[in-house]
C-alpha cells in the first residue's frame, strides 16, 4: 500500500506575512516557487501512482514546479474559507477577539466571497478527499498539494481523530508529509520534511 504524501504549497506574500488565506487566490513568492521546485527530488523518487490539488494557483504552481504530473484539480482540497477574517493574521483578530484561537473560536461570516466554514464543513471535505483517495494507494503513493489548515484536518481525520485535533500538526510551506500504516493502523510516516 502507498503513502499519502502531503505537499503544502510554497510562500505567498500573505503566509510570509502570517495573514488567513482561505479563498484569496495569491500567487507564490519567488521563494516559494524557489522551494517548490526543490521539492521535485524528493517527490520523483516516490512512486507517485495519482496526484490531486487544490484550485488555488498556489498549490497548482507548487505541483507544477515540483514536477507532479497529470495532476487534477480537486475543489475539497481548498483551504479553510476564513470568512470575515479571511487576510487578517491572528493578532489584528484578536484586537477584535482578544484571546481568539481558530481551532476553538472558528470565524465569523464575511461577504459573498468568503462566508465562512466551521471546522465541521471543512472535515467534511478531507474526509470525502480521504474516501476517494484511499482505494488509490493499492497502486502506490498519492500526492496531495494543498494548505496547511486543510491539510492539518485531513491528517487528523487519517489518523481518526477529531479534526481540532489538527491543532497539533504545524505544518511550514514547501514542506512534504506523508501519511501511512503500520499493522493496519494510520500512521504519520514523515512530517513537515523541508526541501533537500
Amino acid at each position: 500500500m502507498g503513502e499519502l504524501i502531503l505537499v503544502r504549497h510554497g510562500e505567498t506574500a500573505w503566509s510570509r506575512q502570517h495573514q488567513h488565506t482561505g479563498r484569496t487566490d495569491v500567487p507564490l513568492t519567488l521563494a516559494g516557487e524557489a522551494a517548490a521546485r526543490a521539492l521535485a527530488g524528493e517527490l520523483a523518487a516516490r512512486p507517485i501512482a495519482a496526484a490531486f490539488a487544490s484550485p488555488a494557483q498556489r498549490a497548482a504552481r507548487t505541483a507544477e514546479l515540483a514536477g507532479l504530473a497529470d495532476v487534477q484539480t480537486d475543489p475539497d482540497l481548498a483551504e479553510w474559507d476564513y470568512g470575515g477574517y479571511e487576510g487578517m493574521t491572528t493578532s489584528q483578530i484578536r484586537q477584535q477577539r482578544p484571546g481568539w484561537y481558530l481551532w476553538r473560536d472558528g470565524v465569523i461570516p464575511g461577504d459573498g466571497e468568503h462566508p465562512g466554514e466551521t471546522i465541521g464543513q471543512v472535515a467534511a471535505r478531507a474526509d470525502a478527499v480521504l474516501a476517494r483517495v484511499r482505494p488509490l494507494l493499492a497502486g502506490g503513493d498519492v500526492a496531495l498539494v494543498a494548505h496547511a489548515h486543510l491539510l492539518r484536518i485531513l491528517t487528523a481525520r487519517w489518523l481518526r481523530l477529531e479534526p481540532d485535533y489538527g491543532r497539533l500538526f504545524m505544518l511550514a510551506t514547501g514542506t512534504v508529509s506523508a501519511l501511512g500504516t503500520e499493522h493496519g493502523e494510520p500512521v504519520i510516516a514523515a512530517w513537515n520534511v523541508p526541501p533537500r
